[in-house]
């Protein structure tokens, strides 16, 4: 990359290793499915192709093993125009995700960590100045929280704003590292979580009442975004009242990494100098673009796919 990132994403990268069944096992019992197909994956590489498809400079930091999936999980970052210098490799395997998916849609996933498990901070040397000099650094769970706790205290340090995706939780951290988050982004079952409530709001109103909660507490989140699937998402910029965002209206085929194609958008736009607000919209199209297609990376839009999947006139 000739000129520095604007997004710099730490995290996970994976092998999703997909067969089709016509219902999920149980216990004991053998299904016959379809062909075996390897798609490239992980939330942190799925955040930075999401972005770098949109037209973001993205460096991705983290491990990929020495198997066969290695070099693979690389070139589908590196043809997505994301940087790979901050990627290492660790004996032994890459992270991979056993995913099954019924005749209903209904998927089932074990995910095996692998070298995502090696992204730890003495493994990280060299993100700490490309960190310092970028506006956004994006990180998930799918590494060890002791890095992303890490990467909050050197944004502190250096004023980089971070943006946490907790999943898959639950994030077993302190509320000075909550606090840091800018935004903490989740889903109305990780806000409960995280919030210790029962649910996160049915409604659109309700996740705004529910919001609202974290905004009178004296210790949160810099800024808040709580992604409501098909009724968009709703969010609190640190400042007055919290805001709904209606989801963009499209017939979704496959949900898979919708929520990673919006958070990688997010990133891009809070980088170019945009308000939570006007990052979020953009977002939920990101996102809603992602569903009308199969696959997770292989689903996210171009700028100018994205006009033509999801034009604004359908928010």
């Amino acid at each position: 990359m000739t000129t520095p990132p604007e997004v710099l994403v730490i995290g996970s990268v994976n092998a999703d290793l997909v067969v089709r069944v016509p219902h999920h096992p149980r216990p004991g019992e053998t299904v016959l499915g379809a062909d075996l197909v390897v798609h490239p994956g992980g939330k942190g590489a799925n955040q930075a192709v999401a972005a770098a498809r949109l037209g973001a400079r993205v460096a991705f930091a983290g491990r990929v093993g020495s198997d066969a999936y290695g070099p693979m999980l690389l070139d589908s970052l590196r043809s997505a125009g994301v940087d790979t210098a901050l990627v290492g490799v660790s004996d032994g395997a890459s992270g991979v995700a056993m995913i099954t998916v019924d005749d209903a849609g209904e998927n089932a996933i074990a995910v095996s960590p692998g070298a995502n498990a090696t992204v730890l901070p003495a493994a990280m040397a060299q993100v700490e100045a490309v960190l310092a000099a970028v506006p956004v650094v994006v990180t998930q769970l799918e590494i060890p929280d002791e890095a992303v706790d890490w990467l909050l205290l050197l944004g502190r340090a250096h004023g980089t704003r971070v943006v946490v995706n907790p999943s898959p939780g639950p994030w077993r951290t302190s509320d000075d590292n909550v606090a840091a988050c800018d935004p903490l982004v989740v889903n109305r079952i990780e806000a409960a979580e995280i919030l210790g409530m029962p649910s996160f709001g049915g409604t659109p109103d309700e996740a705004l009442a529910a919001l609202r909660t974290w905004r009178d507490r004296p210790l949160r989140p810099k800024s808040v975004v709580v992604t409501l699937g098909g009724d968009g998402a709703v969010l609190f910029d640190g400042d007055g009242e919290p805001v709904h965002v209606p989801a963009a209206k499209v017939a979704p085929v496959d949900t898979t990494g919708a929520g990673d194609a919006f958070t990688g958008a997010l990133a891009w736009r809070l980088a170019r100098g945009d308000g939570l607000a006007d990052a979020v919209r953009l977002a939920v199209r990101v996102g809603a673009a992602a569903t009308t297609r199969a696959g997770a990376q292989s689903s996210y839009p171009t700028l100018a796919e994205l006009a033509e999947r999801v034009p604004e006139s359908i928010v």
